[in-house]
């Protein structure tokens, strides 16, 4: 299992990107002139302490927020120059979001919490495959509470992966599990990336989930500080929690 190639137009691109956040209080520089490639079909890992910046770089390429100055493309497509129905537009088709805590409706059943995101695609799969891809054909008709969180986390999977982005942006998907049920989750995020090609950049606490990706990227304060290749991925049953 070796790692991707630098081929072809990357996913995302970024130049000088910089977000500031000022209130009367402070002047926060979350990301400071940051300058990066994702490659398309790869699984990078964001490392780095609280407040370094990956979550907010992660909103950035996800179009739920704005630079304050620099650039961000999306394949060919400045994102950072787009208006706000565009970039709803650029959501809808193209990313799907996994967090750590699962923002499932919990009057929704697992497969009715999927088809939210199916009626308003263009090319999803239908809910019950997109359940069936992470393991929970027998939950389809269970609501969220009726679940366990491992299993609510692989439903908001679903519901990220059914529409088919080219992009799957994960901020702690494993945060609020045990070692054993993050597994799992892992799992399904390396078993989307490998077999569909999805774009995946994946954040973390857990320096070890490292061994996953084809790509390290290590921040502090609010700069990339640091670049690491696997050329050897480890399968997240493999990784040493």
């Amino acid at each position: 299992m070796t790692a991707t190639g630098d081929t072809g137009l990357p996913t995302f691109r970024t130049e000088a990107l910089t977000k500031v956040y000022e209130t009367e209080a402070a002047r926060v520089v979350a990301l400071d002139h940051v300058d990066i490639r994702f490659r398309t079909g790869e699984l990078s890992v964001l490392l780095g302490p609280s407040g370094s910046g990956k979550s907010t770089l992660l909103n950035i390429l996800g179009g739920l927020d704005r630079p304050s100055s620099g650039r961000v493309w999306f394949r060919d497509t400045d994102l950072s120059a787009l208006g706000q129905r565009a970039l709803t537009r650029y959501r809808r088709d193209h990313v799907g979001f996994v967090f750590q805590f699962y923002n499932l409706v919990p009057s929704l059943t697992a497969r009715e919490n999927v088809r939210l995101v199916t009626d308003v695609a263009d090319d999803p799969m239908p809910a019950e495959e997109a359940l069936d891809l992470v393991g929970l054909s027998h939950r389809i008709d269970h609501f969220p509470a009726e679940m366990s969180g491992g299993e609510q986390q692989r439903v908001a999977i679903a519901r990220a992966v059914a529409k088919r982005p080219g992009v799957l942006l994960c901020d702690e998907p494993t945060g609020a599990l045990d070692s054993k049920t993050g597994v799992q989750v892992l799992d399904v995020l390396d078993r989307v990336n490998r077999e569909f090609g999805t774009t995946t950049v994946v954040i973390t606490h857990n320096a070890m989930i490292r061994r996953m990706a084809h790509r390290v990227l290590n921040f502090a304060d609010g700069k990339l500080v640091g670049e690491t290749e696997n050329a050897e991925r480890l399968a997240p049953g493999e990784i040493d929690w």
